[in-house]
Parts: C-alpha cells; sequence; structure tokens
C-alpha cells in the first residue's frame, strides 16, 4: 500500500470540485470561511476554477472536471488534495480521469460522500491509500466539532485513536451564517449484531454505499485484486448509506457476495442511515441485518457507527490497516499504516 507524504505546515492544498461545487450562499461562505481557517494554520489553498459553481449538482461538464482533477494528480506544487463537496455525478468523469499521473506523484486524495467515486478506483486498482471523512468546505465551521480535529491530527501525520462521538445529528439544525456545527440531537450508541463485544483487526476498505454499487463490476472496481493482495491481512468493510432504503442494505449485501467481495473479510461496519425512510415490509435495522448474506456467513457486525451521513464521521484511511473495537454502545478505530 502507498501511503503520500501526510500534510506539513507551508504545503498546497488542491481543491478540485470533481462532482458539486458549493451551490448557494451558505455555502460559498463556507468554502471562504474554510480557506481562511486553513490558510491561518499556516497552509497554502489552490481552488479550482469551478469550485463556486454548481449546475443540476455538477460543477462544470465531466471533461473539465476530470481535467481539473487531472492537472492537480501533476502539478508538483500541489500536496494535499481535497475534494470541495459531495454531490451525484462525480461517476461521470471517471472515462477522462488520468490515474497514472496520480500513480507517477502519489499525493493523498481526501472527500466524503460523492467523492468516493474518486477515493475508491484509486485504494483498489492502484493501492494509493484515500481518505474518506471530511469534504474541504467542512473546514469553514465554527467552532470546530471533534470529528474536525481528530481529521486535522490525522492528515498531519498523527494517527490517533478515534474513539466513537457523543451525539450525533439526526435532524438539521437551522443555518443562519452557514457555519453552524452538527445540530447535536441524539446520543451515538455503537450497536454490534448477534456479539457483546467486536474487536478485529484487519485492511479496511469501502466509503459510501450508494456509489460503491454504482461503481462494483466495472472497470473502475478493483476490489477482487485488493482483497486477493490482502487477504492475509484480512479485510474491514465499512458502509455509510447516504439514501439507500434498508431493503436496498439486504440487496446490496447480496450482490457483493456475488462478486467476491466478502472473501477474507473479519467484520462489515455500517453507519447511520442516512434517509428516513422507513421499511415498506416492517424491518428495522437490526432485523435486515440478521437477514443479510453477511450475518448468514457469521461475520462479526456492527451498526450505527460514526462513518454516516448523519455526521459527525470519523476519519478513514482507506487501504490501511483498522483495529475496530465495538462494545457496551462505544467504539474505536485506530490504523496501523503498512
Amino acid at each position: 500500500m502507498i501511503y503520500p507524504k501526510f500534510l506539513s505546515k507551508g504545503d498546497t492544498i488542491g481543491v478540485p470540485a470533481p462532482s458539486s461545487g458549493a451551490y448557494d450562499e451558505f455555502h460559498c461562505f463556507k468554502h471562504k470561511n474554510s480557506r481562511r481557517k486553513l490558510e491561518e494554520m499556516g497552509y497554502k489553498v489552490q481552488w479550482s476554477d469551478n469550485i463556486f459553481k454548481s449546475i443540476m449538482c455538477r460543477s462544470a461538464d465531466e471533461k473539465t472536471r476530470a481535467r481539473e482533477l487531472n492537472e492537480m494528480f501533476e502539478s508538483t506544487e500541489i500536496d494535499y488534495i481535497m475534494c470541495a463537496s459531495g454531490g451525484e455525478f462525480l461517476e461521470e468523469i471517471l472515462p477522462y480521469v488520468e490515474f497514472e499521473k496520480l500513480v507517477k506523484n502519489p499525493k493523498w486524495v481526501q472527500g466524503f460522500s460523492d467523492p468516493q467515486g474518486i477515493l475508491f478506483p484509486i485504494t483498489t486498482k492502484y493501492d494509493i491509500a484515500t481518505i474518506y471523512g471530511l469534504n474541504f468546505g467542512d473546514y469553514g465551521t465554527e467552532p470546530y466539532t471533534r470529528d474536525i480535529a481528530d481529521n486535522l491530527e490525522i492528515i498531519t501525520g498523527n494517527i490517533i485513536k478515534q474513539t466513537n462521538y457523543d451525539m450525533y445529528e439526526n435532524e438539521r439544525g437551522e443555518k443562519i451564517t452557514g457555519l453552524e456545527p452538527y445540530n447535536f440531537t441524539d446520543k451515538v450508541v455503537w450497536k454490534n449484531l448477534n456479539r457483546e463485544k467486536i474487536e478485529v483487526s484487519g485492511r479496511i476498505i469501502g466509503g459510501n454505499l450508494d456509489v460503491t454499487l454504482d461503481l462494483c463490476g466495472t472497470k473502475y472496481d478493483g476490489t477482487k485484486d485488493f482483497i486477493n493482495k490482502y487477504k492475509d491481512d484480512g479485510i474491514i468493510w465499512y458502509f455509510d448509506n447516504c439514501d439507500k432504503s434498508i431493503e436496498d442494505v439486504i440487496r446490496a449485501m447480496w450482490k457483493f457476495n456475488e462478486l467476491g467481495y466478502f472473501e477474507y473479510t473479519k467484520a462489515v461496519i455500517f453507519g447511520r442511515n442516512g434517509n428516513d425512510r422507513e421499511s415498506y415490509i416492517g424491518y428495522t435495522m437490526e432485523t435486515a441485518l440478521k437477514d443479510t448474506v453477511i450475518a448468514k456467513k457469521d461475520i462479526p457486525i456492527i451498526y450505527d457507527a460514526d462513518v454516516s451521513h448523519k455526521g459527525p464521521c470519523l476519519t478513514i484511511i482507506n487501504g490501511a490497516i483498522a483495529t475496530v473495537y465495538s462494545e457496551n454502545g462505544s467504539g474505536s478505530i485506530s490504523f496501523e499504516l503498512k
């Protein structure tokens, strides 16, 4: 596994918008505040030309978005890449992405939600670690919450052990400035399926479930090679379900199993489901997971963990060795870069 150089004071953060850009005045203000805060920390920031554009959830046409990303891959002046925002249509740029430029000049690529479309191929096909956790605009929050502080420790090379957060945002709060932190409404409780305690180590991979479903089985999916290369470590999967129903989760696990994704799997982690749609046949997340193929294979399952669109979200180093612990509603994750 290739681990790029971590962020140091004086380095330049490149911010492309391979999905959406900032799409309203609140988000534009937050992106500008992100730049101010990161520059005050001692970093330089280079934006793409389309960071403040969003037309039908796209910052630009697919070739332009890919070109801006390719230029940042290739640039010797950019040390670290943070995707500007999430969105819906990053996948459109993949035929035009020149991954070989990143292979020749490895650097960290970080993003959350729709940027899964670029993170997953980089790690599974090209063996370069990536970071799932925050988009650039998230650094504009006032004040910083612990997830942002944890992220800043990790991306600067202090690979801390992250523990579960205390509360999460089950309902969005009112936006007055656009810089507001999470509206903490509910207590965080990690849950184990059919086990009191789960403690496991393995090579971690995953991210946004919705996008992973789109990528699986395409030429941008390197999962089989990835899990075969690291079978002796064992694999830990994590899934951030943005908008899929509980029924979709059952079907997704069936599909991944048919593709061989769960060979050598030591555990699967699910975040809090991002949507509030009730199951039309009466499933809860617990009863649904009991009916998944992974439960029938007796693979340990953690759910309602802090990898979710109902934030805060842990910073995950895709491709690293992760040690995950979950017991009595609490959990933790740590990484080794080997």
